[in-house]
Order: C-alpha cells, then structure tokens, then sequence
C-alpha cells in the first residue's frame, strides 16, 4: 500500500471521526429534549409561550447552551451563553449567519434589505448604509424627537377633559414613531398621528398578526419549510395563498412605491445641489459616489426604506409601552426618574434654552439606566436563528459542559448544517453578566456596578437587543435618542399607573418581535392600556 494512499486513508479516517465526533457532541447535550415530540420537537414550549419564559426555565435546568429538538426530530443548540455568543457574532459572524429561512420570512415585509442579506450582499449593504447612522448624525435628530414628543398633546387634551385616561399606548405609540421614522429617514410625512384612518399605518399594523402565537400546524408547516432549498421556500413565501402572506405583500408593496416616488425626488435634489440631511438623502448620496460594483441597486435602496420603516418604529413603540408598564408598577423608580427630568429642565431653562439637546440627555444617569434596564428586561428583539455554514466551528464555552453520557466537554464542535437558536432575552438575564438578582427588574444595576464587562457583548448596557457584531442594529443610536425623547417629555408632563387586573392580564407575546399583550386576547394584536393623568411640579 503506497505512501500516498495511507495518507488518504488517514485523512478520510480523521475526517469520519471528526464527523462522529460533532454529531456525537450535539446528540449528547443534555437538554430538555425529554418533554419533545417527534412532529414539534421542542417548539411549541419555545415560540407559543410568553417571550422568554421556556429559554428562563430551560436555562435554570440545563445552564446556556443545550440541545432542543425541531420538528421531525432534528436537534439544534439553544444558546444564551456570553463567551459562545462573543465567538458568534464577534469571530464567525458571517459564517455562523442568520438563519435563511428566517430571513427570508422577513423579506415578506422589508424586501431585500439589510435584515434580510448575508455574507456579501450583507457587507456590501452595510458599508453603504452606515454613513447616515453614524454617531453625530443621531444626536442632530435629537430636536425634531422632540418635536414629535410633544404630540403626546393629544394626551393633554384627553386628561384636561376627563382627568384622567386610559390610553392603549401600543397603537398611539405605533402612530407616533411611523411619523417620526418617516420625518427622519425620508423627510416624508406619514400623517398617521393625526389620522386614525390613515392607509398606510393601517397596512402596516396589519403586518404584525402574521407573525403572531403560531397554531401546531403553523409550526409543523414552518419546520418543513427548513427541509426545503431556499428558491422553493421563496417562491411559497411570494405566491402564499394566506392572508397573512397576502397582508405583508400588500405592506411590501406599499411602501415600495412610495420608496420608489422618494428615491426618484431625492436622485433630482441630489443632481439640483438640493439635497437634505434625511438618512434617505444621505443614503442616496452615498451610493452616488460609490463605485458601480459595490453601489446598492433600486430594489435594494427601496428595501432599506421598509427596512428602516418597520424595524425604526414598531420596536420603539414597544420598548415604550414596556417602559410605561415597569414605571406604573413601580412608582418609586418612576418619582426617582421624574426628579431627574425636572431638575435637568431647570438646569436648562436657567441657561436661556427652551429644549433638551443630545449632551443634556447624556448626563441624565438615572433616566440611562432606566432605559437600559427597560432593553435588558424587555428586549423586543428576544431571540435570533442562525445557519452554520462551515464544517471547522468549535464553540468555546464559559463553564464546562457535562454531557449525558458523563464525558466533560470544554468546547463545543458544531457540524455543518446546525441550527442555532440565541436566546436574546436568556442572556439578558444572565447572573454573570447582569448579578444574581438578573430577575429582577433594578435599573440600579447600571451605577453600582452590578453590570460586568469582562467580554463585550452589546452596544448599549452590553444587552443584546440591538444584537452584535456584524448583525448590530444599525439604527441603535437613533432608537436610543428617539426613546429617550419620548420617555422625558411624558415622564415630566403625566403620572402613569395600571389597572391590577390589567396587569395580571399582561403578556409579552412572541411575535416576530416581543410585543405586549392582553392574554387571551393576542389575536388583537398590540395591547398595554395605561392610565394616564396631569402631574403638576413640587
């Protein structure tokens, strides 16, 4: 037997024991694979259950990485741990990408954006993108945040004739963040505050059901689609027969022609010297001078519109429902946080200005980690799905793993082909990163010290929900400002508190991002009412 062929041999025998080995490592992780079914696997625990809760008790029971089942059976990892997640998005980013079909899920919505591309297309998007996201153009958004935040108005109106009011805050908030992203990003009006029968903010509501608590037939149905090759999946996705489907097509082609009607009086300002400082200007700017070969085409310019538009103020009016919801239950941190607002607005008068600016917001300690707190303990980005790509993955892992059959494993090698489920919402919690009282919902946290660094993980409060690395939320400083904004104008102009049955009733439901929700009633959509009412200053 000749040198060469021994060589082979050996090779393809490392190669097969490699293989064994990484299906073996997956196989024999433990996890709560016992309480699947062979159809479901561990799905229906994992998506029909308020967000969050199954990743919490799993974690509890099995630590941050384990195996669940999918449907027919298929094991995936489930993972929550901040060293494997720092090696994810931070060293294999793109070849540990987000899961294809779920991309492909949101493009029913956002067209070819940035939420949906990868690899290339991903980085090629991004380059384009990021000039008009970039720090100092955030804080110069911070005065027309305010403008909009002033609408809350209408709430004024409301308490100065009833005394007090019960507001759904989910759909005032959708209204006013659609105009404020469509005033930012597209120097366009929307109307939608002042129009309750405004066409287009109804279209997009209407996209939030599609993603909602799915049936076990949904599940199934979804869980085969993994089995199929991308063009088929995209080819059911575009032509489905569903309302749902047929609610986000519509959506989709809404906003592209309105995307279509921007791009084409931008492109004419642009030519005239005429061009504004809207991120859609910017963007348009941008891939004017870019070379032809890394330049974004129209589909791809009229994708990033609705990408803006849906991801820009549907999460932002959640995360403020959140907010209201934590502030009536706990009216100390809610004083505390009033206190702050009030004296900042007196430092700021007393200097000749009528108006909060980005530097005032920065030095509000107490409202930032309340903000934090409200990301962190509520995050409306609460999970991600991700495709390994390549077959050389090994996961480092913070504390060894003892698998079933009792071999102690300090990392993990993950074959080609594996899903990865990333719990957002399981790491937020975690103790080593966020102490031991993680639980529990403490903006303390943020200035004593609680909150730990060691690795690096999220770009603000090092949470995840604006995601990591490579998948960053590109409009995190925006959302941040923007949140912000909002959050002091009504902290300083009402008191917020909730009806205990209403609270007992409260659900954070798991849509394609975490929403709130009356419990029994999801099907409605969107729901969190606040009592709202005047509050003079001592």
């Amino acid at each position: 037997m000749g040198p060469i062929l021994l060589a082979s041999i050996a090779v393809l025998t490392v190669y097969a024991v490699y293989r064994w080995w990484t299906r073996l490592s997956i196989a024999d992780l433990p996890g709560p694979t016992a309480d699947a079914s062979f159809l479901l696997g561990n799905m229906p625990e994992l998506i029909q259950s308020e967000a969050g809760d199954a990743d919490f008790k799993w974690q509890k029971q099995f630590g941050h990485v384990m195996r669940l089942k999918g449907v027919l059976g298929t094991d995936r990892l489930f993972i929550s741990d901040p060293k494997t997640l720092h090696y994810i998005y931070g060293t294999r980013g793109y070849d540990i990408c987000k899961q294809r079909l779920r991309c492909e899920m949101v493009r029913i919505v956002t067209g070819p954006g940035l939420a949906w591309a990868s690899d290339e297309v991903h980085r090629r998007q991004r380059r384009i993108n990021s000039p008009a996201f970039g720090n100092s153009v955030a804080r110069s958004y911070v005065p027309v945040f305010l403008a909009y935040a002033n609408l809350s108005a209408q709430w004024k109106d409301l308490v100065a004739e009833k005394g007090a009011v019960v507001v759904n805050t989910p759909k005032y908030f959708s209204r006013f963040f659609l105009d404020v992203i469509g005033e930012v990003a597209f120097d366009y009006q929307f109307g939608a505050t002042n129009n309750e029968e405004d066409i287009f903010a109804k279209v997009m509501a209407s996209v939030v059901p599609i993603f909602m608590v799915p049936t076990n037939a949904m599940i199934f149905v979804t869980g085969l689609l993994e089995f199929l090759p991308m063009r088929v999946v995209r080819f059911l996705i575009d032509h489905g027969p569903t309302q749902s489907l047929r609610n986000g097509q519509r959506a989709r082609a809404m906003a592209t022609q309105i995307s279509k009607n921007l791009v084409d009086q931008k492109s004419e300002a642009l030519l005239a010297g005429k061009g504004k400082r809207d991120i859609m200007s910017l963007l348009v700017q941008a891939n004017a001078s870019a070379n032809p070969e890394t330049s974004l085409t129209q589909p791809e310019i009229w994708a990033s519109m609705q990408t803006f538009t849906q991801a820009g103020h549907e999460t932002t009016a959640n995360t403020m429902s959140f907010a209201l919801f934590e502030l009536s239950r706990r009216p100390d941190i809610q004083t505390k946080l009033r206190a702050e607002v009030w004296k900042m607005d007196q430092e700021m008068r007393e200097r000749g200005d009528i108006e909060f600016t980005a530097t005032d917001f920065d030095n509000m300690p107490y409202t930032i980690a309340v903000m934090k707190e409200i990301l962190r303990f509520h995050p409306v980005a609460f999970d991600n799905s991700h495709d390994v790509l390549v077959d050389d993955v090994v996961l480092p892992l913070s504390y060894p793993i003892t698998t079933n059959s009792g071999k102690v494993i300090t990392e993990l090698p993950v074959p080609k082909g594996t899903v990865i489920q990333v719990s957002f919402a399981g790491y937020n919690r975690h103790p080593d990163v966020f102490g031991d009282d993680a639980h529990v919902f403490r903006p303390e946290r943020y200035l004593d010290d609680t909150v730990k660094d060691t690795i690096k993980l999220g770009v603000y409060g090092n949470v995840l929900t604006f995601g990591s690395g490579v998948r960053t939320c590109i409009g995190w400083r925006f959302a941040v400002y923007e949140f912000q904004a909002f959050l002091v104008e009504l902290v300083q102009n009402f008191e917020f508190s909730i009806d205990p049955e209403v609270e007992s009733k409260f659900r954070r439901t798991a849509s394609l991002v975490m929403i709130p929700s009356v419990s029994g009633e999801e099907h409605k959509g969107p729901q969190l009412p606040i009592m709202i009412k005047s509050i003079e200053r001592s």
